[in-house]
Protein backbone atom coordinates (compact mmCIF):
# COMPACT_ATOMS: atom_id res chain seq x y z
CA UNK A 1 0.00 0.00 0.00
CA UNK A 2 1.55 3.36 -0.59
CA UNK A 3 0.87 6.57 0.27
CA UNK A 4 -1.22 7.88 -1.94
CA UNK A 5 -4.06 5.30 -1.10
CA UNK A 6 -7.01 5.98 1.04
CA UNK A 7 -6.78 5.06 4.55
CA UNK A 8 -9.78 5.06 7.08
CA UNK A 9 -7.58 7.46 9.40
CA UNK A 10 -4.99 9.70 8.49
CA UNK A 11 -3.23 12.24 10.31
CA UNK A 12 -2.59 15.59 8.58
CA UNK A 13 0.02 18.02 9.78
CA UNK A 14 -0.65 21.66 8.93
CA UNK A 15 2.00 24.03 9.60
CA UNK A 16 3.06 27.61 8.15
CA UNK A 17 5.90 25.88 6.37
CA UNK A 18 6.33 22.52 4.60
CA UNK A 19 9.51 20.24 6.25
CA UNK A 20 11.36 21.33 3.34
CA UNK A 21 13.22 24.05 1.21
CA UNK A 22 12.77 24.92 -2.00
CA UNK A 23 16.14 26.39 -3.72
CA UNK A 24 16.85 27.93 -6.59
CA UNK A 25 20.53 26.68 -8.07
CA UNK A 26 22.23 27.74 -11.65
CA UNK A 27 19.68 25.88 -13.55
CA UNK A 28 17.20 24.51 -11.92
CA UNK A 29 15.08 24.14 -8.32
CA UNK A 30 16.23 21.97 -5.76
CA UNK A 31 15.12 20.82 -2.32
CA UNK A 32 16.37 20.21 0.56
CA UNK A 33 14.75 18.89 3.87
CA UNK A 34 13.54 21.74 6.46
CA UNK A 35 15.52 22.07 9.88
CA UNK A 36 13.90 23.44 12.98
CA UNK A 37 12.22 22.16 16.29
CA UNK A 38 8.55 21.63 14.14
CA UNK A 39 10.15 19.27 11.76
CA UNK A 40 12.58 17.91 14.08
CA UNK A 41 9.34 16.76 16.28
CA UNK A 42 7.29 15.70 13.89
CA UNK A 43 9.07 14.14 11.17
CA UNK A 44 9.71 10.95 12.57
CA UNK A 45 6.20 10.63 14.23
CA UNK A 46 4.47 11.50 10.33
CA UNK A 47 6.72 8.43 8.89
CA UNK A 48 5.25 5.86 7.04
CA UNK A 49 1.99 6.49 8.21
CA UNK A 50 0.01 7.86 4.59
CA UNK A 51 -0.18 11.04 6.04
CA UNK A 52 -0.44 14.30 4.73
CA UNK A 53 1.63 17.47 5.43
CA UNK A 54 0.15 20.62 4.70
CA UNK A 55 1.97 24.23 4.12
CA UNK A 56 3.64 26.80 2.30
CA UNK A 57 6.51 26.20 0.19
CA UNK A 58 8.60 29.24 1.28
CA UNK A 59 8.92 30.48 -2.53
CA UNK A 60 6.20 32.89 -3.66
CA UNK A 61 3.33 32.10 -5.49
CA UNK A 62 4.63 34.08 -8.44
CA UNK A 63 7.80 31.96 -8.41
CA UNK A 64 5.72 28.67 -8.54
CA UNK A 65 4.56 29.43 -11.67
CA UNK A 66 8.06 28.36 -13.16
CA UNK A 67 8.54 25.47 -10.85
CA UNK A 68 7.57 21.82 -11.38
CA UNK A 69 5.96 21.53 -7.91
CA UNK A 70 4.25 18.36 -8.04
CA UNK A 71 7.58 16.57 -8.99
CA UNK A 72 9.57 18.14 -6.50
CA UNK A 73 6.96 17.93 -3.71
CA UNK A 74 7.06 14.10 -4.79
CA UNK A 75 10.41 13.44 -4.81
CA UNK A 76 11.16 15.44 -1.80
CA UNK A 77 8.55 13.05 -0.20
CA UNK A 78 10.77 10.36 -1.04
CA UNK A 79 10.60 7.34 1.30
CA UNK A 80 8.94 9.09 4.05
CA UNK A 81 6.08 7.50 3.64
CA UNK A 82 3.53 11.13 3.63
CA UNK A 83 2.59 13.38 0.91
CA UNK A 84 3.42 17.05 0.72
CA UNK A 85 0.85 19.41 -0.03
CA UNK A 86 1.58 23.11 -0.50
CA UNK A 87 -0.30 26.53 0.49
CA UNK A 88 1.01 28.99 -2.16
CA UNK A 89 1.50 32.61 -1.14
CA UNK A 90 2.01 36.23 -3.13
CA UNK A 91 4.60 38.17 -2.57
CA UNK A 92 1.87 40.38 -0.89
CA UNK A 93 0.61 37.85 1.60
CA UNK A 94 4.10 36.92 2.82
CA UNK A 95 4.81 40.43 3.52
CA UNK A 96 1.57 40.99 5.30
CA UNK A 97 0.72 37.60 6.86
CA UNK A 98 4.21 36.29 7.61
CA UNK A 99 6.43 39.04 7.90
CA UNK A 100 3.49 41.03 9.44
CA UNK A 101 1.04 39.83 11.69
CA UNK A 102 2.90 36.72 12.68
CA UNK A 103 6.64 37.93 13.11
CA UNK A 104 6.12 42.01 13.69
CA UNK A 105 3.01 41.33 15.80
CA UNK A 106 2.78 37.48 17.20
CA UNK A 107 6.02 36.79 17.95
CA UNK A 108 7.48 39.82 19.69
CA UNK A 109 4.15 40.17 21.64
CA UNK A 110 3.76 36.66 22.83
CA UNK A 111 7.78 36.77 24.04
CA UNK A 112 6.51 39.68 25.83
CA UNK A 113 8.37 42.37 23.89
CA UNK A 114 5.26 44.46 22.87
CA UNK A 115 7.46 47.42 22.33
CA UNK A 116 9.09 45.64 19.34
CA UNK A 117 5.13 45.22 17.71
CA UNK A 118 3.91 47.16 14.83
CA UNK A 119 -0.06 46.49 14.85
CA UNK A 120 -0.66 47.82 11.53
CA UNK A 121 -4.23 46.77 10.45
CA UNK A 122 -3.21 45.71 6.95
CA UNK A 123 -1.57 42.71 8.45
CA UNK A 124 -4.53 41.73 10.47
CA UNK A 125 -7.11 41.36 6.89
CA UNK A 126 -3.98 39.82 5.27
CA UNK A 127 -3.67 37.21 7.92
CA UNK A 128 -7.22 36.28 8.09
CA UNK A 129 -7.30 36.00 4.38
CA UNK A 130 -3.92 33.31 4.48
CA UNK A 131 -5.89 31.55 7.42
CA UNK A 132 -8.66 30.87 4.79
CA UNK A 133 -6.52 30.49 2.37
CA UNK A 134 -5.00 27.28 4.74
CA UNK A 135 -8.59 26.24 5.20
CA UNK A 136 -9.36 25.33 1.55
CA UNK A 137 -6.29 23.84 0.88
CA UNK A 138 -7.13 21.63 4.05
CA UNK A 139 -10.84 20.64 2.53
CA UNK A 140 -9.16 20.18 -0.39
CA UNK A 141 -6.91 17.41 0.68
CA UNK A 142 -8.87 16.00 3.60
CA UNK A 143 -11.23 13.41 4.15
CA UNK A 144 -14.39 12.69 7.03
CA UNK A 145 -12.26 10.53 8.71
CA UNK A 146 -8.44 12.68 8.72
CA UNK A 147 -8.00 14.13 11.95
CA UNK A 148 -6.13 17.73 11.28
CA UNK A 149 -3.23 18.66 13.75
CA UNK A 150 -2.93 22.57 12.90
CA UNK A 151 0.52 23.86 14.64
CA UNK A 152 1.88 27.17 15.61
CA UNK A 153 0.99 30.87 15.88
CA UNK A 154 0.74 31.45 12.66
CA UNK A 155 -2.63 29.35 12.11
CA UNK A 156 -4.59 30.46 15.03
CA UNK A 157 -7.98 31.14 12.63
CA UNK A 158 -7.67 28.05 10.66
CA UNK A 159 -10.54 25.84 12.73
CA UNK A 160 -13.18 29.03 12.93
CA UNK A 161 -12.79 29.13 8.80
CA UNK A 162 -13.32 25.59 8.69
CA UNK A 163 -16.28 25.57 10.36
CA UNK A 164 -17.54 28.66 8.56
CA UNK A 165 -17.13 25.42 5.38
CA UNK A 166 -18.70 23.00 7.61
CA UNK A 167 -15.46 20.80 7.64
CA UNK A 168 -15.99 19.34 10.47
CA UNK A 169 -13.22 16.90 11.21
CA UNK A 170 -11.72 16.40 15.09
CA UNK A 171 -8.92 19.60 15.14
CA UNK A 172 -6.26 20.12 17.23
CA UNK A 173 -3.82 23.01 18.07
CA UNK A 174 -0.33 23.22 19.15
CA UNK A 175 0.83 26.60 20.06
CA UNK A 176 4.99 25.69 20.16
CA UNK A 177 5.83 29.00 21.12
CA UNK A 178 4.93 30.87 25.15
CA UNK A 179 1.40 32.49 25.12
CA UNK A 180 1.65 36.03 27.30
CA UNK A 181 0.03 36.99 30.54
CA UNK A 182 -2.82 39.22 30.46
CA UNK A 183 -1.22 42.29 30.47
CA UNK A 184 0.82 41.72 27.36
CA UNK A 185 -2.03 40.12 25.75
CA UNK A 186 -4.84 42.81 26.19
CA UNK A 187 -2.57 45.12 23.68
CA UNK A 188 -3.69 43.17 20.63
CA UNK A 189 -6.32 44.94 18.77
CA UNK A 190 -7.53 41.30 18.06
CA UNK A 191 -7.54 40.25 21.25
CA UNK A 192 -11.08 39.23 21.37
CA UNK A 193 -10.96 37.52 17.74
CA UNK A 194 -7.78 35.35 17.82
CA UNK A 195 -9.58 34.03 21.40
CA UNK A 196 -12.67 32.98 20.05
CA UNK A 197 -10.72 31.28 17.12
CA UNK A 198 -8.78 29.32 19.03
CA UNK A 199 -11.66 27.72 20.97
CA UNK A 200 -12.86 26.23 17.82
CA UNK A 201 -10.42 23.90 18.10
CA UNK A 202 -11.50 20.58 19.76
CA UNK A 203 -7.73 20.67 21.49
CA UNK A 204 -5.66 23.42 22.12
CA UNK A 205 -2.69 22.31 23.25
CA UNK A 206 0.39 24.44 25.06
CA UNK A 207 4.12 23.63 26.26
CA UNK A 208 3.45 24.87 29.66
CA UNK A 209 0.98 25.15 32.39
CA UNK A 210 2.15 28.63 33.19
CA UNK A 211 1.18 29.29 29.28
CA UNK A 212 -2.03 27.35 29.61
CA UNK A 213 -2.57 29.24 33.01
CA UNK A 214 -2.51 32.78 30.94
CA UNK A 215 -4.82 31.48 28.12
CA UNK A 216 -7.15 30.42 30.77
CA UNK A 217 -6.57 34.07 32.28
CA UNK A 218 -7.03 35.62 29.11
CA UNK A 219 -10.50 33.42 28.64
CA UNK A 220 -11.98 34.05 31.95
CA UNK A 221 -11.40 38.04 31.93
CA UNK A 222 -12.30 38.56 28.23
CA UNK A 223 -14.36 35.98 27.49
CA UNK A 224 -17.75 36.53 29.89
CA UNK A 225 -19.65 33.71 28.32
CA UNK A 226 -16.91 31.46 28.15
CA UNK A 227 -17.41 28.45 31.72
CA UNK A 228 -13.70 26.91 32.19
CA UNK A 229 -14.11 23.22 34.22
CA UNK A 230 -12.04 20.54 34.72
CA UNK A 231 -8.77 19.91 36.44
CA UNK A 232 -5.83 18.09 35.88
CA UNK A 233 -3.15 17.98 32.14
CA UNK A 234 -6.28 18.61 30.05
CA UNK A 235 -9.38 21.16 31.29
CA UNK A 236 -12.69 22.23 29.42
CA UNK A 237 -13.63 25.44 28.13
CA UNK A 238 -17.57 25.63 27.34
CA UNK A 239 -19.12 28.61 25.43
CA UNK A 240 -23.01 28.09 24.74
CA UNK A 241 -23.34 24.32 23.32
CA UNK A 242 -19.46 24.84 21.87
CA UNK A 243 -16.93 22.72 23.83
CA UNK A 244 -12.87 22.74 23.63
CA UNK A 245 -10.07 21.31 25.67
CA UNK A 246 -7.28 22.73 26.90
CA UNK A 247 -3.99 20.91 27.65
CA UNK A 248 -0.56 20.82 28.71
CA UNK A 249 1.73 18.58 26.43
CA UNK A 250 5.77 20.12 26.50
CA UNK A 251 6.97 18.90 23.36
CA UNK A 252 10.23 16.21 22.70
CA UNK A 253 12.57 15.21 20.63
CA UNK A 254 13.18 10.96 19.37
CA UNK A 255 15.77 10.89 22.10
CA UNK A 256 16.93 7.43 20.40
CA UNK A 257 17.75 8.91 17.21
CA UNK A 258 20.18 11.61 18.74
CA UNK A 259 21.70 8.83 20.87
CA UNK A 260 22.23 6.97 18.79
CA UNK A 261 23.92 8.88 15.94
CA UNK A 262 25.95 10.56 18.79
CA UNK A 263 27.30 7.06 19.23
CA UNK A 264 27.79 6.84 15.35
CA UNK A 265 31.42 6.77 13.57
CA UNK A 266 31.19 9.86 11.79
CA UNK A 267 30.36 12.00 14.78
CA UNK A 268 33.12 10.52 17.14
CA UNK A 269 35.76 11.16 14.79
CA UNK A 270 34.03 14.68 14.01
CA UNK A 271 34.26 15.29 17.78
CA UNK A 272 37.78 13.63 18.20
CA UNK A 273 38.96 16.84 16.00
CA UNK A 274 37.10 18.90 17.95
CA UNK A 275 38.84 18.05 20.98
CA UNK A 276 42.17 18.06 18.79
CA UNK A 277 42.07 21.50 17.89
CA UNK A 278 41.00 23.22 21.06
CA UNK A 279 43.20 20.52 23.71
CA UNK A 280 43.20 21.52 27.20
CA UNK A 281 40.14 23.82 27.24
CA UNK A 282 36.39 23.77 28.63
CA UNK A 283 34.43 23.86 25.82
CA UNK A 284 31.42 25.69 26.16
CA UNK A 285 28.57 25.66 23.34
CA UNK A 286 25.64 28.04 21.63
CA UNK A 287 23.57 27.25 19.29
CA UNK A 288 21.02 29.42 18.62
CA UNK A 289 18.77 31.15 15.61
CA UNK A 290 19.24 34.51 14.81
CA UNK A 291 16.41 36.30 16.26
CA UNK A 292 16.33 38.75 19.26
CA UNK A 293 14.48 36.36 21.79
CA UNK A 294 17.47 33.96 21.95
CA UNK A 295 19.48 36.76 23.81
CA UNK A 296 22.91 36.01 22.52
CA UNK A 297 24.41 39.48 22.81
CA UNK A 298 23.33 39.28 26.68
CA UNK A 299 24.76 35.62 26.34
CA UNK A 300 28.39 37.23 25.09
CA UNK A 301 28.13 39.56 28.08
CA UNK A 302 27.29 37.05 30.34
CA UNK A 303 30.60 34.94 29.20
CA UNK A 304 32.48 38.70 29.21
CA UNK A 305 31.85 38.93 32.78
CA UNK A 306 33.06 35.56 33.68
CA UNK A 307 36.57 35.82 32.19
CA UNK A 308 36.87 39.57 34.02
CA UNK A 309 35.47 37.98 37.64
CA UNK A 310 36.90 34.63 36.92
CA UNK A 311 40.52 35.16 35.46
CA UNK A 312 40.98 31.42 35.81
CA UNK A 313 38.95 30.48 33.29
CA UNK A 314 41.18 32.46 30.91
CA UNK A 315 42.93 30.24 28.12
CA UNK A 316 41.51 27.39 30.06
CA UNK A 317 37.54 27.70 28.71
CA UNK A 318 36.57 28.89 25.56
CA UNK A 319 33.13 29.50 23.87
CA UNK A 320 31.75 28.06 20.77
CA UNK A 321 28.46 29.87 19.56
CA UNK A 322 26.81 29.02 16.55
CA UNK A 323 24.48 31.37 15.37
CA UNK A 324 21.94 29.81 12.36
CA UNK A 325 20.83 32.62 9.99
CA UNK A 326 17.63 33.46 9.79
CA UNK A 327 15.41 36.55 8.16
CA UNK A 328 18.83 38.81 7.59
CA UNK A 329 16.80 40.44 4.85
CA UNK A 330 14.79 42.09 7.91
CA UNK A 331 16.68 45.33 9.10
CA UNK A 332 16.37 44.57 12.68
CA UNK A 333 18.07 41.28 12.55
CA UNK A 334 20.24 42.04 10.20
CA UNK A 335 21.19 44.62 13.40
CA UNK A 336 21.57 42.06 15.53
CA UNK A 337 23.89 39.96 13.59
CA UNK A 338 26.39 43.44 13.27
CA UNK A 339 25.76 43.45 17.25
CA UNK A 340 26.68 39.82 18.04
CA UNK A 341 30.06 39.81 15.54
CA UNK A 342 30.55 43.41 17.20
CA UNK A 343 30.56 41.66 20.61
CA UNK A 344 32.65 38.62 19.68
CA UNK A 345 35.39 40.98 18.46
CA UNK A 346 35.50 42.96 21.35
CA UNK A 347 35.76 39.91 23.56
CA UNK A 348 38.23 38.11 21.44
CA UNK A 349 40.30 41.69 21.14
CA UNK A 350 40.03 42.27 25.09
CA UNK A 351 41.30 38.20 26.04
CA UNK A 352 42.73 36.77 22.88
CA UNK A 353 46.41 35.23 23.88
CA UNK A 354 48.39 33.16 22.03
CA UNK A 355 46.94 29.69 21.68
CA UNK A 356 43.48 30.54 23.23
CA UNK A 357 41.19 32.47 21.40
CA UNK A 358 37.88 32.66 23.74
CA UNK A 359 35.53 32.88 21.65
CA UNK A 360 34.92 30.86 18.36
CA UNK A 361 32.06 32.45 16.33
CA UNK A 362 30.03 30.17 13.35
CA UNK A 363 27.36 31.85 11.68
CA UNK A 364 25.70 29.55 9.11
CA UNK A 365 23.71 26.23 9.37
CA UNK A 366 25.55 22.98 10.67
CA UNK A 367 24.70 19.39 9.20
CA UNK A 368 23.25 17.03 11.88
CA UNK A 369 26.27 15.76 12.25
CA UNK A 370 28.33 18.10 12.81
CA UNK A 371 26.00 19.48 15.72
CA UNK A 372 26.25 16.29 17.42
CA UNK A 373 29.80 16.56 17.19
CA UNK A 374 29.90 19.73 19.02
CA UNK A 375 26.88 18.49 21.56
CA UNK A 376 29.10 14.67 22.46
CA UNK A 377 32.32 17.45 22.81
CA UNK A 378 31.46 20.50 24.75
CA UNK A 379 31.45 20.52 28.69
CA UNK A 380 28.83 22.85 29.00
CA UNK A 381 25.95 24.07 27.32
CA UNK A 382 24.77 27.64 27.30
CA UNK A 383 21.26 27.69 26.46
CA UNK A 384 19.50 31.14 27.61
CA UNK A 385 16.83 32.41 25.31
CA UNK A 386 14.95 35.58 27.42
CA UNK A 387 11.81 33.44 26.72
CA UNK A 388 10.90 30.79 24.88
CA UNK A 389 8.08 28.00 24.32
CA UNK A 390 10.55 25.15 24.76
CA UNK A 391 14.08 25.02 23.09
CA UNK A 392 14.71 21.42 22.19
CA UNK A 393 18.66 22.86 21.88
CA UNK A 394 18.57 21.65 25.52
CA UNK A 395 16.94 18.05 24.84
CA UNK A 396 19.11 17.65 21.87
CA UNK A 397 22.15 18.24 23.71
CA UNK A 398 21.56 15.95 26.95
CA UNK A 399 20.21 13.14 24.56
CA UNK A 400 23.59 13.50 22.47
CA UNK A 401 25.72 13.64 25.67
CA UNK A 402 26.73 9.76 25.76
CA UNK A 403 28.90 9.88 27.91
CA UNK A 404 26.94 12.19 30.85
CA UNK A 405 29.30 14.38 31.18
CA UNK A 406 28.16 17.60 30.17
CA UNK A 407 26.61 20.33 32.50
CA UNK A 408 22.94 22.52 31.24
CA UNK A 409 22.62 26.00 31.77
CA UNK A 410 19.20 27.04 30.92
CA UNK A 411 17.21 30.19 31.24
CA UNK A 412 14.49 29.90 33.36
CA UNK A 413 12.24 31.58 30.63
CA UNK A 414 12.66 28.48 28.47
CA UNK A 415 9.64 26.41 28.50
CA UNK A 416 11.86 23.16 29.32
CA UNK A 417 12.90 24.62 32.14
CA UNK A 418 9.84 23.39 34.20
CA UNK A 419 10.69 19.44 33.15
CA UNK A 420 14.58 19.91 33.71
CA UNK A 421 14.68 22.61 36.88
CA UNK A 422 16.13 19.89 39.28
CA UNK A 423 18.97 19.43 37.28
CA UNK A 424 19.84 22.07 34.70
CA UNK A 425 21.67 25.11 36.14
CA UNK A 426 18.73 27.78 35.91
CA UNK A 427 19.72 31.25 35.01
CA UNK A 428 17.85 34.82 34.63
CA UNK A 429 19.59 35.72 31.26
CA UNK A 430 18.91 39.25 32.07
CA UNK A 431 20.63 39.13 35.54
CA UNK A 432 24.59 39.00 33.52
CA UNK A 433 26.56 38.95 36.92
CA UNK A 434 23.99 35.97 37.75
CA UNK A 435 25.16 33.99 34.75
CA UNK A 436 28.49 34.79 34.69
CA UNK A 437 28.63 33.17 38.05
CA UNK A 438 26.79 29.94 36.82
CA UNK A 439 29.10 29.62 34.07
CA UNK A 440 32.13 29.86 36.56
CA UNK A 441 30.00 27.16 38.75
CA UNK A 442 29.73 24.35 35.38
CA UNK A 443 33.16 25.35 34.38
CA UNK A 444 34.31 23.99 38.15
CA UNK A 445 31.93 21.67 38.44
CA UNK A 446 33.15 17.97 39.39
CA UNK A 447 32.54 14.83 36.96
CA UNK A 448 30.49 13.23 39.70
CA UNK A 449 28.14 15.90 40.05
CA UNK A 450 27.95 16.56 36.12
CA UNK A 451 27.44 12.56 35.75
CA UNK A 452 24.91 12.34 38.16
CA UNK A 453 22.54 15.80 36.68
CA UNK A 454 23.51 14.58 32.99
CA UNK A 455 22.14 10.94 33.54
CA UNK A 456 18.75 12.69 35.77
CA UNK A 457 18.02 14.88 32.72
CA UNK A 458 18.65 12.03 30.10
CA UNK A 459 16.39 9.63 31.89
CA UNK A 460 13.42 12.49 31.80
CA UNK A 461 13.79 12.95 28.35
CA UNK A 462 13.95 9.27 27.55
CA UNK A 463 10.89 8.74 29.19
CA UNK A 464 8.99 11.84 27.67
CA UNK A 465 9.95 11.20 23.96
CA UNK A 466 8.11 12.80 20.89
CA UNK A 467 5.97 9.59 20.42
CA UNK A 468 4.84 9.75 24.08
CA UNK A 469 3.94 13.61 23.47
CA UNK A 470 1.85 13.05 20.26
CA UNK A 471 0.09 9.71 22.05
CA UNK A 472 -0.99 11.80 24.65
CA UNK A 473 -2.22 14.92 22.56
CA UNK A 474 -3.92 12.29 20.52
CA UNK A 475 -5.65 10.67 23.62
CA UNK A 476 -6.61 13.77 25.17
CA UNK A 477 -8.36 14.77 21.83
CA UNK A 478 -9.82 11.62 20.30
CA UNK A 479 -8.91 8.87 22.81
CA UNK A 480 -7.19 7.49 20.13
CA UNK A 481 -3.29 6.70 20.18
CA UNK A 482 -0.83 7.14 17.22
CA UNK A 483 -1.32 3.33 16.29
CA UNK A 484 -4.59 4.57 15.32
CA UNK A 485 -2.64 5.42 12.11
CA UNK A 486 -1.86 2.85 9.90
CA UNK A 487 2.30 1.88 9.09
CA UNK A 488 1.88 1.70 5.77
CA UNK A 489 4.15 -0.96 2.96
CA UNK A 490 4.07 -2.91 6.42
CA UNK A 491 6.80 -1.07 7.97
CA UNK A 492 8.50 -2.24 10.63
CA UNK A 493 10.53 -0.11 12.61
CA UNK A 494 14.07 -1.58 12.72
CA UNK A 495 16.08 -2.36 15.52
CA UNK A 496 14.86 -2.83 18.93
CA UNK A 497 16.81 0.08 20.54
CA UNK A 498 14.79 2.61 18.21
CA UNK A 499 11.79 5.23 19.86
CA UNK A 500 9.11 3.59 17.47
CA UNK A 501 9.79 0.27 17.79
CA UNK A 502 9.61 0.51 21.96
CA UNK A 503 6.30 2.67 21.14
CA UNK A 504 4.12 -0.15 19.32
CA UNK A 505 5.69 -2.66 21.94
CA UNK A 506 4.62 -0.68 24.91
CA UNK A 507 1.73 1.63 23.51
CA UNK A 508 -0.85 -0.51 25.56
CA UNK A 509 1.17 0.50 28.95
CA UNK A 510 0.81 4.29 28.20
CA UNK A 511 -1.03 5.85 30.32
CA UNK A 512 -3.63 8.31 29.16
CA UNK A 513 -2.67 11.79 28.71
CA UNK A 514 -6.14 13.45 30.98
CA UNK A 515 -5.66 10.19 33.61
Amino acid sequence: MSAEDTHKKRLVIVSNRLPIVLNKGADEWNVEPGSGGLVTALAPVLKNRGGVWIGWTGVTEEETRSIDLSTLLKSAAGQSGYTLKPVNLSESEIKNFYYGFSNEIIWPLFHDLQTRCNFAPKYWNSYKAVNLKFAEAIAKNTKNDDYIWVHDYHLMNVASELKQMNVNNKTGFFLHIPFPSLDIFVKLPWRFQILRALLEYDLIGFQTLRDRRNFVQCVRMLLKDAVIHGKGQVIRCRIGKRESRIGTFPISIDYNEFANMAETKEVSERAWYLHEDLPHCCLILGVDRLDYTKGIPDKLEAFRNALIRFPEMRNRATLIQIVVPSREDIPEYYDLKIEIERLVGEINGQFTRSGWVPIHYIFRSVSRAELLAYYRTCEIALVTPLKDGMNLVAKEYCASSVEEHGALILSEFAGVAAQLQRNALLVNPYDIEGVAETIYRAFTMDREEQKTRMRRMRRSIKENNIFKWVDSFLRANIAKALDSFPIIDDFVPQGKDNDEFLYYENVKGLKQANK
